[in-house]
């Protein structure tokens, strides 16, 4: 039986990054376990930015930074979606000028600072023994940064994207599959009563994996991926081939974000940054459904054809988690627990071929994850390989890396 009278130590746990569904059975997870092997848990707001603005003063009102987890609080949110921790895009080894914390400006006042050292002053502080961080590469390289300073890391891989090295999966991916088909057969009806072209821009900055798993499924005719640059007139060709055998008259192409065409480059909605240095994506489904149109005619005996143009975004990650979404989460935290009564930290958890394990943080940051077009992508035809799938994992296509 586990011991819950005596306090064994205190865990922190943080969600950084975008938002999905999973995040918050992850968090019950870890929460509720953790409490019955006799641990106090912390869980800390906005991401990376509650634990950095935190105010070292028992006195200070840290209520947006922090609060104690209960079983009660948990299990009112494990079955929801998003995160009710909330979350950032905040990375303490980079802050700008203007977003240091008012009682640090003082001490920081370069137009870049490191406030790594508050941030490890401030887990001192409330004591924590053991930190694990929900994220994506960026969060979680972070983290890495941390552990190499000392901090007793244990670490969940998020996002929709599942471009997290060494993992097969990681948590917000299947509902994002799951969204991206369900939306994509409601447009169908659009498009087929216009006779046009469906264009959906989906998530994927590097990776391909949103825009190939929902076309595999059978969601759409063909995809184009960050992994290979296209040429735009075999797209237009190929899709008014669809068009013209299929009884209704329409075909679908599902666009990555990340995506270029042959002689473009990638597309931003402006020259900002987030704290990373990611510029925000945006517009190439908009460029794509332009040139379909003004192409089109040359494979269509000189008649142009519409386009329904659709952006999916956040209506892919919110609401609740699907099954796996629901199901993944739930054993990612006890993995993370498993490590912490091990003794053990320094380790990412991670799905490979189909076993839950765990590998070295330290991956995150020194490696990446994309689609093996080789393997799973066919360059000519802009879609998924469809052969040999016998001793392939659930989704297919994985993350080499040990």
């Amino acid at each position: 039986m586990a011991n819950i009278n005596k306090k064994k130590g205190v865990l922190g746990i943080l969600t950084g990054g975008g938002d999905v569904p999973g995040l918050n059975p992850a968090i019950r997870a870890v929460t509720i376990r953790a409490i019955r092997e006799g641990y106090q848990v912390i869980g800390l707001r906005r991401g990376w930015a509650g634990i950095m603005e935190m105010i070292r003063d028992k006195k200070a009102d840290n209520s947006r930074n922090y609060e104690i987890l209960t079983e009660e609080v948990v299990n009112k949110k494990g079955r929801t979606g998003g995160t009710f921790l909330h979350t950032s895009r905040t990375r303490p080894s980079r802050v700008p000028k203007n977003n240091v914390p008012v009682h640090l400006q003082e001490q920081y006042s370069k137009e870049v600072n490191d406030l790594t050292a508050e941030v490890i002053k401030n887990l001192d502080f409330l004591g924590i023994d053991y930190l694990i961080p929900i994220g994506g590469d960026d969060t979680l390289s972070y983290a890495v940064e941390l552990y190499q300073k000392g901090v007793k890391i244990v670490a969940i891989p998020k996002t929709m994207d599942n471009d997290v090295p060494g993992t097969d999966y990681c948590i917000g991916f299947s509902t994002c599959v799951t969204r991206t088909i369900e939306i994509t057969n409601s447009l169908r009806t659009t498009a087929g009563s216009h006779e046009r072209f469906l264009v959906l821009e989906v998530f994927g900055r590097y990776a391909g994996f949103t825009a190939m798993l929902p076309t595999m499924a059978g969601a759409a005719n063909r995809c184009v991926i960050p992994e290979y640059k296209f040429d735009m007139d075999n797209l237009t060709e190929l899709l008014t081939i669809d068009r013209m055998e299929n009884p209704s008259q329409y075909s679908i192409v599902l666009v990555s974000e990340g995506s270029m065409f042959k002689g473009g480059e990638m597309i931003f909605k402006d020259s900002t940054t987030d704290a990373y240095g990611h510029k925000k994506l945006g517009g190439i489904g908009d460029l794509v459904s332009e040139e379909l149109k003004n192409r089109s005619p040359k494979f269509n005996n000189g008649t142009p054809i519409d386009v329904v143009n659709q952006k999916l975004g956040y209506l892919v990650r919110g609401g609740s988690p699907d099954a796996i979404d629901s199901i993944a989460p739930m054993v990612y935290g006890n993995l993370a627990l498993d490590l912490v009564l091990e003794g053990v930290h320094g380790r990412l958890v991670v799905l490979k071929n189909g076993r839950y394990d765990n590998v070295p943080i330290e991956i995150v940051a020194r490696s990446s994850k994309v689609v093996d077009i080789h393997k799973h992508y066919n360059i000519e035809r802009l879609r998924p390989r469809y052969k040999r799938f016998t001793m392939k994992p659930l989704f297919i296509m994985t993350s080499d890396l040990e």
